[in-house]
């Protein structure tokens, strides 16, 4: 099994898209709270597509997807996936933190003790880069 050690530039590059990508979750989440979205939740089918469709924060979060998603192509291209992916965890640190920033989301004991496990689960998982 070979070494592989993770440079600078793709260290950067995890980080902005799975950065872009939190932002994009918490994105989507403001978009489907919006109360215009919510009442159509109670309509037929095509009501919702509507409303999900015409949301300017649904759109803005699906674009940030596929910044990040291109970003992280750029990641797969240079590292192992098998390497890369542990970092995708961050993601959900992130997320969280945004819930809470943004969206005035709760942050409770267990969950910090649940992210700080995560993060130490892609500390052990990297250790051999």
């Amino acid at each position: 099994m070979k070494e592989m050690t993770i440079s600078w530039t793709v260290l950067t590059l995890i980080f902005i898209s799975v950065t872009i990508s939190a932002l994009a979750q918490v994105t989507l989440k403001q978009g489907m709270s919006s109360q215009v979205v919510q009442q159509s939740l109670t309509g037929n089918w095509l009501e919702i597509v509507r409303a999900v469709a015409s949301n300017f924060y649904i759109w803005l979060g699906l674009s940030l997807y596929a910044v990040g998603a291109v970003l992280w192509l750029s990641v797969l291209a240079r590292i192992d996936v098998s390497v890369a992916y542990p970092f995708v965890g961050l993601g959900f640190i992130l997320t969280a933190l945004m819930g809470v920033f943004f969206l005035g989301e709760a942050f409770s004991v267990i969950r910090f003790v649940g992210t700080c496990l995560v993060v130490l689960g892609i500390v052990l998982v990297t250790q051999g880069c």
